[in-house]
Formats: structure tokens, C-alpha cells, sequence
């Protein structure tokens, strides 16, 4: 299959499997049932994804992607570590608020397994948080920060992006913030992380 077929039809198939948690939850978005929703064979599903688990991994890869690949690229800069947490909240925080990544949250929190759960972990706070933390790193390096442990002081960072916005999107008491909102939210969210770590 050409490459660009192959990725219209992983985009089809992935859409398919949102609709299915979102329909019959983890425990019921079989693969049987992701194919046939997706005109897919069984067989496609199995050979590009291995398992269920694997499918629900590339869901999370590929919502997390935009947020890692602009880590990753910004590292290799020379640009000061704030700027970089400025332009980087907006992605994370529409990351973590939008329709997908509430869809997963929700499938996962009723998941009694845990696997969507550890999924989830491991595909993307486990895969971003060592970027943020090398953020931080040059952050104390450049003199922008203060801080001891790099670990603690990047969990503040969130809790100052995000707080409870993503629980209230989960429980829907919370609209989809826009980008603006998105955009003040983090430069508010790096101001008063400066003058927490000012030296």
C-alpha cells in the first residue's frame, strides 16, 4: 500500500476507534468492532497495530505528537528556556482539554483494567515530561529559575498551565477553551512562574 493511502487510512481507522470508546467504552471497543466500523479488515488492524493496546498507544502517540516534536525541536535551539514554556503551553493545554484527549481520559477513568490508563501514561506524560524537565534544566542554567528538584518544580508548571481545567473538560463542566484563552492562560502561567523562582 503507498504510503500516503496507508496514512489516510490509519486516519480513517483511528477515527473509528474514537468512535467506539466513545460509543462501548475500552472494555468494549474490540478490535472486531473498530474494523467494521472502519471498513477495515480485522487482519489490517491486527498487522499495523499488533493489539488493542497497541492501537489505543498510537491514538495517544499521535495526540501527543504535536507537544513532543515541538519540545524536541525548541531543545535544539538556542531560544531561552521561559520563551520556549510560553510558546509550549498553548499546544499542551489543547493537548490535554480537546475532544480527543477527553475521550480517552474518560474511556480510561472507567477502565477497571488500568491498561488505557497505563497507556496513557506511558505514551504521554511519560514521553513529555523528560523534555519538560531538560526545559527546566537550561531554564536554572540560564539564571531564569531558581529550584532544587527539576521533577517538583515542572509538576508546579503544570499545576499553574492547567489546574483543574482538565478534570472540569473530563466531567463536562468546562468547554473546549478557545486559543486565545489558551494563549493567556500560558503566558500568565510563566509570569507567575518567574516570580515563584525568581532568584
Amino acid at each position: 500500500m503507498r504510503e500516503e493511502n496507508r496514512s489516510r487510512r490509519q486516519t480513517e481507522i483511528e477515527a473509528a476507534a474514537y468512535a467506539v470508546l466513545e460509543e462501548k467504552g475500552y472494555a468494549g471497543a474490540s478490535m472486531l468492532a473498530i474494523a467494521k466500523r472502519a471498513r477495515a479488515s480485522n487482519e489490517t488492524l491486527y498487522n499495523w497495530y499488533g493489539d488493542k493496546q497497541g492501537l489505543f498507544r498510537a491514538l495517544v502517540e499521535r495526540n501527543a505528537e504535536e507537544v513532543k516534536r515541538h519540545l524536541e525541536e525548541e531543545l535544539q535551539t538556542d531560544h531561552g528556556a521561559l520563551s520556549i514554556l510560553a510558546t509550549l503551553g498553548p499546544k499542551l493545554l489543547v493537548l490535554l482539554t480537546g475532544d480527543r484527549a477527553v475521550a480517552l481520559n474518560r474511556a480510561a477513568a472507567a477502565d477497571s483494567s488500568g491498561e488505557l490508563g497505563e497507556t496513557l501514561s506511558k505514551a504521554g506524560r511519560e514521553a513529555v515530561f523528560p523534555l519538560l524537565e531538560a526545559v527546566f534544566l537550561r531554564a536554572r542554567y540560564e539564571g531564569e529559575l531558581a529550584f532544587e528538584e527539576t521533577g517538583e518544580t515542572v509538576a508546579l508548571f503544570l499545576d499553574l498551565l492547567i489546574g483543574d481545567q482538565q478534570i472540569r473538560r473530563v466531567i463536562g463542566r468546562l468547554p473546549a477553551p478557545t486559543m486565545g484563552a489558551c494563549e493567556a492562560r500560558a503566558l500568565r502561567a510563566v509570569e507567575r512562574l518567574r516570580r515563584l523562582l525568581n532568584r
